[in-house]
């Protein structure tokens, strides 16, 4: 009876997991108001029919953010985000939130948007005043050298460190670890995740503490908090704005981007037109982003032709080069009572991979319940950790293309998991190594006890494999095995759709801040190094056109 008690156990916290039935915790803390500097944020159904502006910003997201609060100081701005507010929504809004929010879907306005690859692989993308900082776990760390050295741009490394503080005194906190973080920082040293680098925002081999964007109150912090600091006159917010395609005109010389057309909630269509000089700037992410370049006519033109879609510029990368981190590890049931915790502690190791952990609490009925108790009661909550790895890069390519000609439809997209040796190989590594961490020391409080004396763990879903030694069966791990991070990037990737300045090619007045352009993940998580892009590059346009 012990055993059928534990496999059912097993079966039904896996199966909340994949449903996403889950609750963090019995109790949240209440969403942020509505924040005094949001009153400038309005509805799209109350803009004109047609406006003029020096910049305007397809994507409020991650990146667009801070570029529209930073453009906002000397011109006027046009941020157009396709979702709501996150601070009226308390999963949103909340530490406790964040796995309902990520599986609590629909097709067209949940701050959340699902997608799986081509592979099969279940995914999201952000769809709420600030993006994919409004749903994720809330790590924050910066760009490791390698990245900078070959993401393609030519940085102002004084100008990068200004931004990355500019955000971090807004909205980075410092976590307060306790079980499972603790456990997991000790374990990483003891399997030789050297050295100790304490509390950092910097990248760092070694293990280390984090930021977040969680405050000590669970409260969540993200993109669009920086809008506080645009200047109120500047700047408009229009949200359930739905860009369709950037408008383009072609003088026979050249071609040149004079606006966007976008629809409302009621599907009324709207132009916003840019003023001489002006930008339309995408940082709609590296679905969006490559999306409304093919819808706009920016893309290979015999693929834009079989939709009939006319060409603008033939630019065969535009869905090109699209890379995810993939995600690989295992869940076990504790034996103790365990804390809801999202990523504070990662381990950077000198193979390519890093591994970090999270624990929740879900909740469980006994299948004896209904049988014994008349009366309705609590369920029981069920903690479950997690130990997960991410290898550097990518270099497995993938690609994107449209599914439909209506924006609101997810592009298909194929990621070719671990079709580079390379990936596979840092996979297998950073496996091997959770295998070390289940082995050592610190790990042994988490651990069963069984009859006569013996321990295990209790696992959710697949474990690893009994001989680790074997590379064909850890590699068979891996690919059976595969999720993702959500550290997607690429599709209109620098030197090939964008030059060193992100504009991009070929098209004059149009450029490109976001993920997008990246051809490689910065760092352990990305949302840091997108929101000092933002800022950075808002920065380099005030000096440029203002002389600051």
């Amino acid at each position: 009876m012990s055993k059928l008690m534990d496999y059912y156990l097993l079966y039904t916290v896996l199966l909340l997991l994949l449903r996403g039935s889950v609750s963090l915790s019995n109790a949240r803390p209440r969403a942020n108001r509505h924040p005094n500097f949001m009153r400038f944020v309005t509805n799209a159904t109350d803009f004109a029919s047609e406006e003029y502006y020096d910049y305007i910003i397809v994507g409020g997201g991650t990146a667009g953010c801070p570029l529209a609060a930073t453009l906002s100081q000397s011109f006027r701005v046009l941020l157009l985000e396709r979702g709501g507010v996150p601070y009226t929504r308390p999963n949103v809004m909340t530490h406790d939130g964040f796995l309902t929010t990520l599986t609590d879907v629909n097709s067209f306005d949940s701050p959340a948007q699902s997608f799986i690859s081509e592979e099969g692989v279940p995914n999201a993308r952000g769809r709420v005043l600030g993006g994919s900082s409004a749903i994720n776990a809330g790590f924050y760390s910066r760009a490791d050298r390698q990245f900078f050295e070959n993401s393609g741009l030519d940085w102002d490394l004084m100008t990068v460190n200004q931004s990355y503080e500019w955000v971090e005194r807004a909205i980075v906190f410092r976590p307060q670890l306790r079980t499972w973080q603790s456990a997991i920082r000790d374990a990483l040293l003891e399997v030789g995740v050297h050295p100790f680098n304490g509390f950092t925002l910097e990248h760092k081999v070694g293990t280390k503490i984090g930021g977040s964007t969680f405050d000590r109150y669970g409260r969540r912090h993200s993109s669009a908090d920086l809008l506080r600091y645009a200047r109120n006159s500047n700047i408009r917010v229009a949200v359930y704005a739905t860009v369709e395609r950037v408008l383009l005109s072609d003088s026979g010389s050249n071609v040149s981007a004079i606006g966007v057309v976008y629809r409302d909630q009621l599907g009324r269509y709207h132009h916003a037109m840019i003023r001489d000089r002006g930008e339309v700037i995408l940082s709609a992410g590296s679905l969006g982003t490559p999306q409304l370049m093919l819808l706009s006519g920016i893309g290979p033109r015999s693929y834009l032709s079989t939709w009939g879609i006319p060409v603008a510029i033939d630019q065969p990368h535009v869905g090109g080069f699209v890379y995810d981190n993939p995600r690989n590890g295992i869940s076990i049931v504790p034996p103790v009572p365990m804390e809801n915790s999202l990523i504070q502690v990662v381990g950077v190791t000198e193979d390519g991979a890093f591994l970090e952990a999270a624990s929740n609490v879900i909740p469980f009925a006994s299948p004896l319940q209904s049988v014994f108790i008349r009366a309705p009661a609590s369920p029981l909550y069920v903690p479950v950790t997690t130990i997960m790895e991410k290898i550097l890069g990518p270099v497995s390519v993938g690609s994107l293309r449209l599914a439909s000609t209506d924006v609101r439809i997810n592009p298909v997209v194929r990621f070719n998991y671990f079709s580079d040796p390379q990936d596979l190989e840092r996979c297998v590594n950073g496996t091997r190594k959770i295998g070390e961490i289940l082995r050592s020391r610190a790990m042994q409080d988490f651990m069963f006890r069984e009859w006569f004396g013996s321990h295990r763990f209790r696992f959710v879903g697949v474990p690893l494999p009994l001989d680790q030694t074997n590379d064909l069966v850890m590699a068979d791990f891996c690919r059976r095995t595969v999720s993702t991070i959500w550290h997607y990037h690429g599709g209109c990737v620098v030197g090939k759709v964008v030059d060193y300045d992100l504009k991009v090619k070929g098209v004059d007045s149009l450029r490109i801040v976001d993920g997008s352009t990246f051809n490689i993940s910065p760092g352990t998580n990305p949302q840091a190094t997108l929101m000092m892009l933002g800022r950075y590059m808002g920065l380099k346009r005030l000096k440029e056109r203002m002389g600051y």
